[in-house]
C-alpha cells in the first residue's frame, strides 16, 4: 500500500507542479509527498523531478515513469469499475457481427432473448471481415483461427465439416472413395468473401486442388444445387442437418476429413467487459454447440 502512495504522490505533483498542491488533493502534508517523492527516487536509483527554489520539472526518466504509473491506475480504475459492474443486471443494447450461415443457429440466439429480456440484440449478418473495434461492434461471432491480436476470443463449438452429394448424383456420377476421387467430379466450392479465394476441402493436401464446377461466397446456394444434383460440396453439418437426416444428402470420405473448425466469439480486448457482452460470450460458449467432432 506504501507503494501506492508513493506512486499516487508522484503521479498528483506531476500533474499539480507542486508538493503542496499534490498535498491537498491526496489530504497529505507537503512534507509527507516530499517525503514519499524521495523514497521513490531512492528505490528507483534515478531522479524524477529536476527541483529548484521557484518550480519543478519532470527529467526524461519521470516522464517515462509518469506514462506508467497512468496506466497503472488507469488499470486499477478499470478493474474497480469492472468488479461494480458484476451487480449489475445485463441490459442496453449489444451489437454482434455474425456469419450468414450463423443465421441456422438463431434458434440458440433466441434462446438468449429469452433469458436476457433487457438486451437488446442488434444482429449484422455478414460474411465480409468487419474491423470489430472500427465499426463498434461489441462482439462478433466467427469460424476459424481469428488473426487479429487486438480481440479477446471465447471458443463456442467445434464441428467438422461434411463432404455430401445427393444420391442421384451418385448414381449418375459414381461414388468417390478417396479424395483423389473428387479430381473427376462436379465440386461446388466456397469462396471467400474478403479475399475471393477459394476455401481449400479438409482432406489435406488434396483438398487445395480440386475442380471448381461453380462456386459461390455464402452456403445456401451450395446446399440446393448439392441437393438438386448437381455436385459435391463442402458444407458445414448444421447447415445440412435436415437433409442429411431425410436422406437428401449423403456424407461421403468421413475418414479423409482431417480438420475439425469451430465458432469462436471474439471481442476488442481494450474494452471494458460488460455484463451484457459477458452474458452474450458465456451464453454461446455454453449454448453454441453446432456439432460435436466425432
Amino acid at each position: 500500500m506504501d507503494q501506492l502512495v508513493a506512486l499516487n504522490a508522484f503521479v498528483q505533483t506531476s500533474e499539480t507542479g507542486s508538493f503542496v498542491a499534490a498535498g491537498r488533493q491526496l489530504g497529505l502534508t507537503a512534507s509527507a509527498i516530499g517525503k514519499a517523492v524521495a523514497r521513490l527516487e531512492e528505490q528507483l536509483q534515478v531522479r524524477l523531478f529536476h527541483r529548484n527554489t521557484r518550480n519543478m520539472a519532470l527529467t526524461e526518466e519521470g516522464r517515462m515513469f509518469l506514462e506508467r504509473c497512468r496506466r497503472i491506475f488507469a488499470e486499477m480504475e478499470a478493474a474497480r469499475e469492472e468488479l461494480a459492474q458484476t451487480h449489475v443486471a445485463p441490459r442496453g443494447r449489444l451489437r454482434v457481427s455474425l456469419p450468414l450461415v450463423a443465421m441456422l443457429l438463431t434458434p440458440v440466439l433466441a434462446d438468449f432473448m429469452v433469458a436476457y429480456p433487457q438486451v437488446q440484440l442488434n444482429l449484422d449478418f455478414s460474411d465480409r471481415l468487419v474491423d470489430v473495434i472500427e465499426e463498434g461492434f461489441d462482439a462478433v461471432v466467427r469460424t476459424g483461427q481469428p488473426a487479429d491480436s487486438r480481440l479477446m476470443r471465447r471458443n463456442a463449438g467445434r464441428f467438422r465439416l461434411r463432404i455430401v452429394a445427393s444420391p442421384a448424383y451418385l448414381a449418375a456420377h459414381g461414388t468417390p472413395t478417396e479424395p483423389i476421387d473428387l479430381g473427376s467430379h462436379r465440386c461446388l466450392r466456397q469462396r471467400s468473401p474478403s479475399t475471393g479465394k477459394l476455401r481449400p476441402w479438409p482432406l489435406g493436401t488434396e483438398g487445395n486442388a480440386l475442380p471448381e464446377t461453380m462456386s459461390a461466397t455464402a452456403i445456401d446456394p451450395l446446399v440446393h444445387l448439392a441437393v438438386a444434383g448437381h455436385g459435391i460440396a463442402c458444407l458445414p453439418p448444421f447447415a445440412i442437418r435436415q437433409e442429411l437426416a431425410e436422406g437428401r444428402l449423403v456424407s461421403l470420405l468421413e475418414n479423409s476429413v482431417c480438420e475439425i473448425d469451430q465458432f469462436n466469439v471474439l471481442w476488442p480486448a481494450s474494452r471494458q467487459v460488460t455484463p451484457k457482452l459477458r452474458a452474450f460470450v458465456d451464453f454461446m460458449a455454453a449454448h453454441l454447440k453446432p456439432d460435436a467432432p466425432e
